[in-house]
């Protein structure tokens, strides 16, 4: 019995998850990051403005939705130089558009470029106390802790541009996904394709599914659509229609996949197998939670568009990559084989 890891019903939709518009720090606003988008294919894009909780529910029409979030940034105490200090970043996307306020608010800490003049936009619960941060794994557990539990899909952000390793991020919980990919991060030269990191991750115990983003600010060449942060990592979420729960629903179950490139058509299970078929690709690889990996190459002019490989119980997790021939790569989530029919 096929058991499908993808749904089988539904559509790809093409997303960004994580994105700077001028209300913070980024250089374009709103409309103009949805235009841009669109015209790349785009469906979806998760506007996550630093510190700021501002909705953009005019910007969804039957093509496109704007997904509502902002991005939480927990920092070192300060330092002579910034790029020293060791930071953790996380998004906060609202699972429903109906939810305004955010989690972790202050009324007056915390806010930086122009979204300084946006704050009394904000709405907040005024019964609550501002919240006081810092870069213990305590607060930032507690941070996660509060996003989830008030509705949000809470991700972990580029953890080489933040200066954090495996002792930091490991004591991290509550995450729904982390960054595999960090599109601005990678661009602006720093080595932000993270799957040591995820698989690290994993074989800690961590349940998490894993993102590809753009994290675009646009700073040089604005003007251009070809910015050179935008455009870069996205999501393949499966989803029964264009519509804002459908799509979060979609990303809780784990119902997508991350790509810098190629595209994975058909995934699912059956008779002890995973089965695969993509884009045209020079290799294919299933990676496991232990020291057995397996993979299936292109010969000589013949791309791989299917592959399968054997999952097994020991293996604890699987997840595959498909890699093109310009080096692009495709990254399934993790999937448990104690939840699989095998």
């Amino acid at each position: 019995m096929k058991q499908y890891l993808l749904p089988q019903e539904g559509h790809f939709y093409k997303a960004n998850l994580h994105c700077h518009s001028r209300l913070s720090d980024g250089c374009l606003t709103p409309q103009e990051i949805k235009d841009r988008y669109q015209a790349k294919g785009y469906s979806i894009v998760a506007f996550t403005d630093h510190d700021i909780f501002l909705p953009h529910p005019e910007l969804t029409d039957a093509s496109f939705l704007a997904l509502h979030g902002y991005e939480l940034e927990v920092n070192e105490p300060k330092m002579a130089d910034f790029s020293f200090i060791k930071t953790c970043h996380m998004c906060m996307i609202a699972l429903d558009p109906k939810k305004v306020m955010p989690v972790c608010w202050h009324r007056s800490d915390y806010l930086f470029g122009n979204a300084v003049s946006h704050r009394n936009e904000v709405a907040f619960d005024e019964s609550e106390p501002d919240y006081i941060r810092s870069y213990t794994p305590e607060c930032i557990n507690d941070m996660m802790k509060r996003g989830r539990e008030a509705g949000f899909f809470v991700t972990y952000n580029h953890p080489v541009w933040s200066l954090e390793d495996y002792p930091e991020f490991s004591q991290y919980e509550g995450m729904h996904a982390m960054e595999i990919y960090n599109h601005g991060c990678y661009e602006a030269g720093y080595p932000e394709y993270n799957p040591i990191a995820y698989d690290s991750l994993l074989r800690q115990g961590k349940r998490i599914y894993c993102l590809a983003t753009d994290d675009n600010h646009n700073y040089s060449n604005a003007e251009l659509l070809e910015s050179h942060d935008s455009f870069g990592g996205f999501v393949m979420i499966k989803a029964p229609a264009l519509e804002y729960t459908a799509v979060t629903d979609a990303l809780v179950k784990g119902n997508f996949y991350s790509s810098t490139g190629p595209r994975i058509k058909s995934l699912y299970v059956e008779d002890g197998m995973v089965y695969v078929q993509c884009s045209p690709a020079v290799r294919v690889t299933l990676t496991t939670g232990i020291r057995e990996v397996y993979r299936k190459e292109s010969k000589k002019s013949t791309l791989v568009t299917e592959a399968s490989f054997p999952v097994k119980k020991n293996q604890g997790y699987f997840r595959i990559t498909v890699i093109d021939e310009n080096g692009k790569a495709a990254n399934t989530n993790a999937y448990f084989v104690d939840q699989l029919s095998l």
